[in-house]
């Protein structure tokens, strides 16, 4: 069998005749995959007439209750079918997204960050969504939290329909924390809002504790290094990229005392660990070996499964005063472009996101905050706890900076926080990280954006 000449980028080549040429070829590998959803948006086989095609990328305990919300759509649609698909989060689920819209064989819903969806505008995967159609949904601003509307709107025009919100939050030991004398009359955590605060809440957690004060996954783990950055750098009022990306206006001092904050923690007080990776900082956090853990809040599940004592609040505002600030993204439904006009299709589409949202109540039981405002001004969110603890960080929310190279799971995300990681972990110096963040954000901003 001859061997298949792989893609290569060329200077001047869009993204767009790039991601064909890698459809091309691997639309000729594919081949047995046909009878699969991903087989059918890869190489161009249809699903059955009448059927919702949707993709997402929901693992763990996110995966569960949107099973729950599809189940539930079937049985209430039970004129449509539905074929939904999970595949593996970040680059790899764009990228799968992205040819398959080139291939003109894309789902009929997909789930995108919200951090990701100006660039999938920009390359024109993305169908926008009519006000004519929207109405008839009840699909509309009034319906919506005001900050997550507005993000799904570019140039006047709507291409996506926010489901939530999820921002980096603090996990605590309720347990640990009453006898650190950190709770207050009301069983709440005290505020821990200043660099000393928050020293002195981890300090009095890791006597009780025996071992850490606090946990944060920092081994192979750019996101987390990235999110926790981002929370505190942001208070300070501090950006990265402007100019959709082409210009870094990284502020230095900012970022330095950040660093030197984050590397105070590990390194030099030993109250948080310099090495752990994402499952090593579950595991400390569930059997009591850290009064607190931060990360984003869809880790409810698991600690819900432990049964520990546990709860959640939002993530400190250790720098902004009375502008809280704190790293978050959005998860929106979108309808990938697709050739000719397919009415049916877009109503099949807007039946499908109007069921999810109708259930938000449903997935804001695994920790995220919910955008539709039926549910989220409603007395069942308002009562439960501990998840509306930190549904004030929906308003607060600071996505990843536009850029083609931007995004949650994206190329940015991983220069940013493998340069933070090496500071968590006394690898190297604040002042050298932050070299070192200039020099591979200016290899991306010199790139052409190849769309």
């Amino acid at each position: 069998m001859s061997r298949q000449q792989s893609p290569v980028w060329r200077p001047g080549m869009s993204r767009r005749n790039f991601l064909q040429s890698v459809l091309a070829v691997t639309g000729g590998l594919t081949v047995a995959s046909c009878g699969t959803p991903l087989g059918a948006g890869l190489v161009g086989s249809d699903v059955a007439p009448g059927t919702v095609d949707y993709w997402d990328l929901f693992g763990g305990g996110d995966g569960v209750r949107m099973q729950q919300m599809l189940d539930r759509f079937r049985e209430e649609h039970p004129e449509l079918d539905l074929q939904a698909v999970t595949l593996a989060w970040g680059n790899p689920y764009y990228t799968k997204l992205s040819l398959a819209t080139l291939g003109d064989q894309p789902p009929d819903v997909a789930v995108s960050h919200l951090s990701r969806v100006p660039t999938f505008v920009a390359a024109g995967l993305l169908q926008e969504l009519l006000p004519e159609d929207l109405e008839r949904y009840e699909l509309t601003a009034e319906n919506f939290s005001e900050s997550s509307w507005e993000g799904c709107q570019i140039d006047g025009k709507t291409y996506a329909i926010p489901l939530d919100t999820h921002p980096f939050v603090l996990f605590y030991n309720t347990d640990i924390c009453a006898e650190a004398g950190l709770l207050d009359g009301d069983d709440q955590l005290v505020p821990l809002d200043s660099e000393e605060a928050l020293v002195d809440a981890l300090t009095r957690a890791k006597e009780v504790s025996g071992e850490w004060g606090a946990v944060c996954s920092l081994d192979a783990d750019t996101a987390t290094n990235w999110r926790i950055f981002q929370s505190l750098y942001s208070q300070l009022g501090g950006e990265v990229l402007a100019e959709d990306g082409t210009e870094i206006v990284l502020d230095d001092d900012k970022a330095l005392q950040v660093l030197d904050y984050l590397k105070s923690l590990s390194v030099d007080n030993a109250l948080m660990p310099s090495s752990v990776d994402y499952g090593g900082a579950v595991a400390l956090f569930a059997s009591g070996k850290a009064g607190f853990y931060m990360q984003g809040e869809w880790e409810i599940a698991t600690f819900q499964t432990a049964e520990m004592p546990f709860s959640m609040t939002l993530f400190p505002n250790v720098y902004g005063g009375s502008d809280y600030a704190v790293q978050a993204d959005l998860h929106t439904l979108v309808v990938p472009m697709r050739s000719g006009e397919d009415q049916e299709r877009t109503d099949r589409a807007l039946t499908f996101i109007q069921s999810l949202l109708g259930q938000s109540l449903t997935w804001a039981e695994g920790g995220h905050v919910p955008a539709w405002l039926p549910v989220q001004e409603s007395a069942e969110y308002q009562d439960l706890h501990p998840q509306s603890n930190y549904a004030a960080a929906a308003d607060a929310a600071v996505l990843d900076p536009p850029a083609w190279y931007s995004g949650s799971g994206s190329n940015f995300e991983i220069v940013m926080g493998s340069a933070i990681a090496t500071v968590r972990a006394g690898q190297a110096e604040p002042d050298v990280a932050i070299a070192q963040m200039h020099d591979d954000l200016q290899v991306l901003a010199d790139t052409a954006p190849p769309v």
